[in-house]
């Protein structure tokens, strides 16, 4: 998005100095429809030159209502997040546990039984998988908002249905309901995010996401922790109600947003993108004539007289761009996630009194709130690539410690037995609120900068597709390893993570490339000049250059 008061150069490109006089003869093909690329092109190098020298500060004070709907989206994530950790933290509430579990003797107390735990957890999962494959074909046709409103209004009504359940086959369905429009957010938010903000914005922007992650953890965490000790249908059924604050407010807000302006000019609205740049920037900073040139530009190269389709994600160097997404889905529920998501259950099956697991479950969430902030300096300035392979590997070593901290052999009721339990609740502690520095929170950025901006919404629906495949089956194996009536592994299932966790670090090492920086015409470029993942960062695309 460009600057019309200082465009300074960038690689091999001459400087420009785009006062208030820019020629009008220069650009006056930017918005026209029927123009060729050579026609706009000095446009679209002017706008790319300008994002190249903006810095990150800057970046915001050009586009500051760019940074704010980019709030307003993410926020959407919320939803998920409260749902998924509340039925987490279900299964160690007592009232709930008395109301829908067994007697088990063995602990003198109420359980969930492991079948309905897992269900429970992946009831939601399983109504997003759906969601994600309808957002892609949706967003494609009607827009990130119409798609994002629809979700909300849906998600309105799917919420009775969870409140007034008496019964766990029918709180299942209601999970399942309410994960159709779960899919569509959070399908929609991360390439949103990444397509309304410059540049040096994309990081934060998106890495947003997991700070709203987190903050759906607390507001539970508090919740719960709250209604802990009530041992009436209330414990559970205002948490549930408490959902209810969240889509109307936020439909309201989605309405009065524009649309991404990638997705107009995919579509061939040249002058409604150029009102959403000026609606996402200052009037007086931004010219939205070069900056929808310079997506024409990008657009131009990515062009296919094909409407897009789930099918060509799987087609030449987009089938690569596909198994990155995927690829970093996948490993967020194979490097130490659950652990983070069902971090109330794991306190508790490590020793922790119930008071405390909700204590240390409230402060786990909070911390991930505060590193996820730490995450955007980091991954602005050292890169994607290296904060996710430095992440998940300082994960890897963590996991495998709470294995042998778990695997240390006491005797129940003594110091030792106490110590080994504090460690364990410690280093779970640690690896949840680490993989919030690192490998979660750059995983977002990647899963919005990967993709073709033509096939995005059905990468990005295709890589959460992925996500909910392979947490569906985690969760079952996670519920089985720490429920006392199952596995009762503990603090060993660290020796399971730490192990899919190594596969993850390695398969990255070798195919994650590093995008920081780049501009989505340089990044298509590259994917299809198929340039090694290790040599991105050497490798210097010219100004000039279309193919």
């Amino acid at each position: 998005m460009s600057n019309p008061v200082d465009s300074k150069s960038y690689g091999d490109a001459p400087e420009v100095e785009a006062t208030g006089g820019i020629s009008q003869v220069e650009h006056a093909y930017d918005l026209d429809e029927k123009a060729k690329i050579s026609d706009y092109k000095a446009g679209a190098v002017e706008a790319e030159n300008a994002e190249h020298n903006m810095g990150v500060l800057e970046a915001v004070r050009e586009y500051p209502m760019a940074s704010f709907w980019a709030f307003v989206m993410s926020f959407t994530i919320i939803m998920e997040s409260y749902d998924v950790f509340l039925i987490g933290n279900f299964v160690a509430l007592p009232a709930f546990r008395e109301k829908y579990g067994v007697f088990d003797a063995a602990t003198n107390s109420y359980v969930i039984v492991t079948k309905w735990q897992s269900a429970l957890q992946v009831s939601g999962q399983l109504g997003a998988l759906i969601g994600v494959f309808l957002a892609g074909p949706l967003t494609s046709r009607i827009g990130y908002r119409w798609a994002t409103m629809t979700g909300l209004m849906l998600l309105n009504v799917f919420i009775f249905a969870f409140y007034f359940a008496e019964s766990l086959p029918v709180i299942f369905v209601a999970q399942l309901l309410e994960g159709l429009p779960w899919g569509i957010f959070i399908a929609n938010a991360p390439a949103y995010c990444s397509e309304i903000v410059p540049i040096k914005l994309r990081a934060p922007a998106t890495q947003m996401l997991q700070m709203f992650w987190a903050i759906g953890s607390i507001i539970v965490g508090a919740v719960t922790y709250r209604y802990n000790g009530i041992n009436n249908p209330s414990a559970y059924k205002i948490p549930i109600a408490l959902q209810w604050m969240f889509p109307t407010p936020l439909a309201i807000l989605i309405f009065c947003a524009p649309e991404s302006p990638w997705w107009l000019v995919r579509k061939g609205r040249l002058q409604e993108a150029a009102h959403s740049v000026v609606r996402l920037g200052r009037k007086s900073r931004v010219n939205p004539s070069e900056t929808v040139a310079m997506m024409r530009r990008v657009v131009e190269l990515e062009k296919s007289d094909k409407e897009p389709n789930h099918l060509e994600l799987f087609k030449g160097t987009d089938l690569y761009r596909t198994l990155i997404v995927c690829g970093v889905y996948l490993a967020q529920n194979l490097t130490g996630n659950l652990i983070a998501n069902q971090a109330v259950y794991f306190f508790e099956q490590a020793g922790m009194s119930i008071n405390t697991a909700f204590a240390l479950g409230l402060i786990t969430s909070a911390l991930q709130m505060i590193f996820v902030m730490l995450s955007w300096i980091l991954t602005t300035y050292l890169g994607r690539r290296t904060i996710y392979l430095w992440g998940s590997g300082v994960n890897t070593v963590l996991l495998v410690a709470l294995g042998v901290a778990a695997s240390v052999p006491v005797t129940k009721g003594t110091a030792a037995a106490t110590a080994a339990s504090l460690a364990q609740a410690s280093l779970g502690l640690i690896i949840s609120v680490l993989f919030t520095l690192g490998p979660a929170p750059a995983s977002w950025v990647i899963i919005g900068e990967t993709s073709a901006i033509r096939l995005r919404p059905l990468t990005t629906g295709m890589g959460r597709a992925s996500y909910y495949i392979i947490e569906i089956p985690c969760i079952f194996l996670g519920s089985y390893m720490l429920n006392p009536t199952g596995g009762n592994l503990g603090g060993k299932c660290g020796y399971v993570w730490g192990g899919t966790g190594l596969l993850c670090l390695i398969t990255a090492y070798f195919y994650l490339p590093e995008m920081k920086g780049l501009s989505y015409r340089e990044i298509d470029i590259m994917f299809k000049r198929r340039v090694p993942a290790r040599k991105w960062k050497q490798t210097v695309v010219d100004v000039q250059d279309d193919e």
